[in-house]
């Protein structure tokens, strides 16, 4: 498998972070393809990825206040003078959605709607989370819970089709707190840090705003879930329309006329991950993982849902970098630690095998393990793999073959 847009990009890392120049950037899931022909790569100048660029910029060049101010400003449009809902915000009960409502609700005396579109399959410490957020945090919550039937077969379509068990998911949470917005009559909806902080296109550099082609679709646009067009979905697979209505990104001239607009909290409040942690474990008794997370180090990112480690590990066959990566570059722009720290921790953990749910995943999506490990290596780039042995057992016999140094 060769992608078309990763076919001559030679291998770079970031001199800053230990980010690759094969990370891709957030698509229009509505266009992802086998060959990921509308992926897009971080851009990189001088050396330095444009996510190390723009998280700089909270350190020397953001004046927080006159942001505090402007933002406080915006609110008067949308604050509630009766205790009813005014904004919403999408999470889980992770630390990060936890931290984004309750600043909200304390700082700017908003009245936030949480919504959570829920994880595939609840790991037990996530599940315990959700349920401490409105419990303890004297927040609401939506939850929407899709068919089983549905949500398993859609993720199994994009695993064997896209190498992206995720992209469902991706779906679910990005588009149906739009609709939410809609039926609630809330058009403000708020997301964490800016999507340039961890890479953006040149037209969301400054931006505080969520682009609208990620969550609203022009008329007659063609659409493809799982790899495959709707159709496709109803004829093969007993997948209506209806099904997966509010999977869907809302019509443009729909979310026009409601007016809603998905904001980035982060671009006016400087939104650390660890100091996030902190607030979420004093709040609701937030709990970290029971052990260190699979390929990587730490123990409370993204520990809701067992399918996720699939998400962070078909990536790394795809593109050759994993969790830990993603991470280790995040912490370094943050300056929680040094490059050769994130270095040393890339080398240790990015290639480890998500052992832990593993059995989860291939029962979810229903094939064999033996199944599994032939569909990765169909995806896995020439340019970045090369096999050095027949064993397959948590894919040992394929090695990266070039690393961050």
């Amino acid at each position: 498998m060769t992608f078309k847009n990763k076919k001559n990009i030679k291998v770079e890392f970031c001199t800053k972070c230990v980010m690759s120049n094969q990370k891709v950037l957030p698509s229009v899931v509505t266009d992802d393809n086998i060959e990921h022909s509308n992926k897009n790569n971080i851009p990189f100048e001088n050396g330095v990825c444009n996510a190390c660029t723009e998280i700089e910029k909270k350190y020397t060049d953001t004046d927080w206040k006159e942001r505090e101010a402007k933002f406080r400003k915006f609110l008067e449009k949308y604050r509630s003078r009766n205790g009813s809902y005014d904004c919403i915000v999408p999470g889980s009960g992770g630390k990060d959605s936890v931290f984004q409502a309750q600043i909200l609700k304390e700082k700017y005396n908003m009245n936030p709607l949480t919504f959570t579109f829920s994880p595939h399959i609840y790991t037990d410490v996530g599940m315990q989370n959700f349920h401490n957020w409105p419990l303890k945090a004297d927040v609401p919550n939506y939850l929407f819970t899709p068919s089983g039937r549905v949500h398993s077969k859609l993720t199994q379509l994009a695993f064997k089709n896209l190498l992206h068990p995720f992209q469902p998911f991706v779906f679910g949470q990005r588009n149906m707190v739009v609709h939410i917005a809609k039926k609630f009559k809330i058009p403000l909806i708020f997301q964490g840090e800016p999507q340039s902080e961890r890479g953006g296109m040149k037209d969301e550099i400054d931006q505080y705003e969520m682009l609208p082609r990620y969550w609203a679709r022009a008329k007659n646009q063609k659409i493809l879930m799982s790899g495959l067009e709707l159709d496709e979905l109803e004829k093969n697979h007993k997948i209506t329309q209806n099904d997966v209505k509010f999977y869907l990104p809302m019509d443009e001239v729909d979310a026009q006329k409601e007016k809603i607009r998905i904001v980035y909290l982060g671009y006016f409040e400087n939104l650390q991950p660890q100091e996030n942690y902190y607030l979420a474990a004093k709040l609701i008794d937030f709990k970290p993982n029971d052990r260190r997370t699979e390929q990587t180090y730490s123990k409370y990112n993204s520990i809701d849902d067992r399918i996720d480690p699939f998400h962070y590990y078909t990536a790394y066959v795809k593109f050759g970098y994993g969790r830990c990566t993603e991470e280790a570059s995040m912490e370094v722009r943050e300056r929680y630690i040094t490059r050769d720290e994130a270095v040393k921790l890339v080398h240790k953990y990015d290639n480890e095998f998500p052992a832990r749910y593993f059995a989860d995943f291939l029962k979810y999506i229903n094939i064999t393990e033996n199944e599994f490990y032939d569909k990765l290596d169909e995806f896995r780039p020439p340019h970045l793999w090369e096999k050095v042995g027949s064993d397959p057992l948590h894919c040992k016999n394929w090695k990266l073959k070039i690393k961050v140094k």
